[in-house]
């Protein structure tokens, strides 16, 4: 079979593998996957701004052409906390929120970020998800929990919160009416919260959502009958349609890819993120080799081919990818079983949702609010840089106050002008001998450290390039008036530690011949040590490899560097 079908149709990589075995796990763990989904899908579709219904269409189609197009065994792709926001902070200042047109400019957004995914994977740019850091990742995150939180105030409180309204907005208007804030909703509320958190704590194998959905909307149910909906305030739902995802159709036009290419440009970078992450994630507990491209191609071709049937944009879920794995699921099969019960579940419970009240829908997009906060990453990013908390803190601000697909955007600039300053930065260590160490080590580094007088050794700790040469250079000059000083006579030989430096370009090389004929002027013995393949061989070619004396380990160095210093005293 050739390299090109099994690119067209991945599947053939693992269909073979099925057996019945394997069949019965993935039907287990795709059943499993579509309880779990069917209350997700709407909560999710809430946060989009969409009706209920439009949840579930995006757990369909685009789940089957993503598990089988894509790359990862295990990932589950649908609509995700994210996205959803996204999409409804970028849709609801165009068109009214569940209005026929905002539905029209979700599908049609869909296609847009499908066609940019499958575009990206077919040019095999699969690592362009790498411009968003992880930590930009959290620190969206935690203000997309915080905004699903904010959204839902006037859900669980019963407060009529202007539409349209922002952040500092809505939290302005609840606490300016708080003597209006209905008893009989919030009751529902924390009896919701109340339930789900404890099968989460303490029966973590049930999926919470269900049985704090079934408390919660009983409850209502029971305040409806006893005091009268006019009194209670409690509203529901209303029953979903009992259908299929319907055949639908993008607007696709001039104006409106203008008005929205942005938007799905930054739903791109975020979903493939998400898919990416989340399917390594799980490959290195599977043992799977994720090809970063053809889960681009995947997940394109999922919201392409998804908004087609009525879906909005999707990616990667990382609790039902999860959930998946830890149910077993051998294939992608399971993600397409799932589908498939959905659809069932679709008919069968659909009327149901008319007993579900939206506080008890609040409380559970509380609860999700609160799991997307990655407190255990925050924690450790706040311990560890400073410059990483910062960009997190400005992440998280920018997430909460301006446009959310802005707010991605600030954090792959910012992000990306991080690392510039650190290539930037000069990375050169005063190095020294040590008897516990066989290489040169940091002055910092070890209590036994030692100078050899009249020599000066410097590791370079990082690519020499265009952005750091004249820093690095500078750097080393500092350290040789630092020295003499020091010892009160010039310094008769420089070592250079090569041995972190694994590329060097033209103004790098450039930069560098200054130097070398400055000291050299000095008469100043050149050494170098520890050069990678590719530094020497640009060394070579520019001539300047000849200016030093090389030595490919630290006791050859070590020798040399012994009998000069002999010879020197000796004169």
């Amino acid at each position: 079979m050739t390299t090109l079908t099994r690119k067209l149709f991945p599947f053939i990589n693992w269909i073979h593998t099925v057996d019945r075995s394997v069949l019965k796990k993935d039907a287990i763990a795709g059943l499993i996957g579509a309880i779990i989904v069917f209350p997700q899908g709407i909560a999710f579709a809430t946060i989009a701004g969409l009706p209920p219904q439009y949840g579930l269409y995006a757990a369909i189609v685009p789940a089957i052409i993503a598990a089988l197009w894509g790359s990862s065994w295990h990932l589950v792709s649908g609509p995700t906390t994210a996205i959803s926001l996204v999409v409804f902070a970028s849709l609801a200042p165009i068109a009214e929120p569940g209005s026929e047109t905002y539905v029209a400019l979700a599908i049609t957004l869909a296609a847009l970020v499908g066609l940019f995914q499958f575009l990206l994977g077919i040019f095999r740019f699969g690592t362009l998800v790498r411009l968003i850091s992880p930590t930009v990742v959290v620190g969206f995150t935690a203000g997309a929990g915080f905004l699903i939180a904010t959204s839902q105030l006037k859900n669980a409180l019963g407060l009529p919160v202007p539409a349209g309204s922002s952040f500092y907005e809505t939290w302005h208007y609840v606490f300016t009416h708080l003597s209006h804030i209905n008893l009989y909703i919030v009751g529902v509320v924390i009896i919701t919260l109340a339930v789900g958190i404890a099968v989460r704590r303490y029966l973590p194998k049930i999926p919470y959502m269900i049985p704090a959905i079934l408390f919660g909307s009983i409850v209502g149910f029971g305040f409806n009958e006893q005091f009268g909906a006019a009194v209670t305030g409690i509203t529901t739902i209303g029953a979903l349609p009992v259908s299929l995802p319907p055949v639908s159709l993008p607007a696709i036009n001039v104006e409106i890819i203008r008005e929205l290419s942005l938007i799905a440009l930054a739903i791109t970078l975020l979903g493939l993120t998400e898919a990416v992450a989340i399917g390594r994630s799980i490959a290195t507990r599977s043992k799977q080799v994720i090809d970063g491209n053809q889960e681009f191609i995947g997940q394109g071709l999922s919201n392409i081919i998804g908004s087609f049937f009525s879906a909005y944009p999707s990616s990667g879920s990382f609790n039902r990818s999860g959930l998946n794995y830890e149910a077993g699921a051998k294939t992608p099969l399971a993600s397409v079983f799932a589908a498939l019960f959905l659809m069932i579940l679709i008919l069968v419970l659909s009327p149901l949702a008319a007993y579900m009240p939206y506080a008890v829908m609040a409380a559970i997009l509380f609860l999700v609010a609160y799991g997307i906060i990655d407190t255990h990453h925050i924690s450790y990013i706040f311990k560890s840089d400073r410059k990483e908390s910062a960009l997190l803190i400005i992440t998280f601000l920018a997430t909460l106050f301006v446009e959310l697909e802005e707010a991605i955007f600030i954090g792959v600039i910012l992000s990306l002008a991080f690392f510039v300053q650190r290539v930037m930065f000069a990375e050169v260590t005063e190095v020294g001998e040590s008897k516990y160490h066989e290489s040169l080590v940091s002055l910092d580094e070890a209590h036994d450290v030692e100078r050899i007088f009249g020599v000066l050794m410097v590791r370079i700790d990082m690519s020499i390039v265009y952005m750091n040469s004249d820093a690095i250079v500078e750097r080393v000059n500092e350290l040789f008036m630092e020295r003499e000083k020091m010892e009160g006579k010039p310094v008769h030989t420089l070592v250079l530690d090569c041995s972190g430096v694994n590329y060097i370009d033209i103004a790098g090389i450039d930069v560098l011949k200054g130097l070398v004929d400055n000291l050299r002027s000095k008469e100043v013995s050149l050494v170098i040590t520890g050069t990678k393949h590719r530094v020497r061989k640009a060394l070579l070619n520019s001539g300047l490899w000849d200016s030093f004396t090389n030595y490919k380990n630290v006791d050859a160095l070590r020798s040399a560097i012994l009998e000069r210093v002999i010879r020197l005293r000796s004169k």
